[in-house]
């Protein structure tokens, strides 16, 4: 009678702690509904909250705010990535229409009057200089679109990397000579073959060039050189541009250190050499030190 006494006492205990239990769990379910419905309407950075630590409520609700953290933060991110977006269409914008507009003030000064055939030759070259200009900033823009959407098609070959290297850097050895420098280049002794696509390795090259000649002031070195069977190229330049809070977005679209934009670039040339290094299975960095500028690439392996 006694043991029967015991176990109907144990099971009235086992049944009050099991009913307490469900109405704490059912508690802290309202609870957690209510907050998550509040989350649903209103656009908040409110986390969820126990009311009751029952089971494993705790480790749920934690669960459930770090989702609702990685979701603010990739939401801030895209936010802080359109607004750049934005902002870099407009000041691209504003880049084209500027040589476009030149143009057209030319224009209307050569149909304006008599204008001597000096003046003609001066006014024709500048309007020529402005699309060209425009030209080149629409090229960039069309060619960053489709490296990003992946359908720019590369057609890998072996071919003489260091007579490609050599002939790329005469092309602007004029525009160097402008700028009253010349630039210091370093070969390696023996022909060097590489397998890749040449059009994308000559792009490459150019966008650095050009780049050193819009940001750089002088001490301009490009070298080509064989490390371990891999072929790399640097270009460096001393710069009172770039700083150093520059080098960690310096290969972002758009991204320009000129933030009056009174230099004819896109922010687009360092953009697409990465894009260009990263398909073809390479690589790219940039350093700064004591004002000078350097990009190394790894543009593949020598064949």
């Amino acid at each position: 009678m006694q043991e029967m006494l015991l176990a109907a006492v144990f099971f009235m205990i086992a049944a009050i702690i099991l009913v307490w239990r469900l109405y704490l769990y059912q508690k802290q379910a309202k609870h957690m509904i209510k907050e998550l419905s509040m989350l649903c309407e209103e656009d908040t950075n409110y986390q969820l909250t126990s009311c009751c630590h029952i089971g494993k409520t705790k480790e749920v609700i934690e669960l459930f705010n770090r989702i609702l953290q990685k979701e603010r933060d990739e939401k801030a991110r895209l936010k802080r990535e359109n607004r750049t977006y934005r902002e870099s269409i407009t000041s691209i914008s504003h880049d084209i229409r500027t040589p476009l507009t030149s143009a057209k003030g030319y224009l209307q000064m050569l149909s304006g009057g008599e204008v001597s055939e000096k003046k003609q030759r001066d006014y024709l070259l500048t309007i020529s200089q402005r699309v060209d200009d425009v030209t080149g900033m629409l090229n960039q823009l069309f060619e960053y679109a489709r490296l990003e959407a992946g359908e720019f098609e590369f057609s890998p070959e072996r071919f003489l990397i260091t007579n490609v290297f050599a002939d790329t850097i005469l092309m602007f050895y004029n525009d160097f000579l402008e700028k009253g420098c010349e630039p210091k280049l370093e070969l390696m002794e023996a022909p060097c073959y590489l397998y890749a696509d040449k059009h994308a390795v000559v792009r490459i090259m150019e966008n650095l060039i050009k780049n050193a000649l819009v940001h750089g002031t002088g001490d301009y070195r490009f070298s080509l050189e064989n490390m371990d069977g891999r072929v790399i190229l640097t270009a460096s330049n001393r710069t009172d541009s770039i700083e150093g809070k520059d080098i960690d977005r310096i290969f972002e679209r758009f991204y320009t250190t000129d933030t009056s934009r009174t230099r004819k670039t896109t922010g687009l040339g360092l953009a697409i050499v990465k894009q260009f290094a990263d398909q073809m299975g390479g690589s790219v960095h940039a350093s700064l030190q004591e004002d000078i500028f350097t990009v190394k690439l790894e543009l593949g392996s020598a064949v």
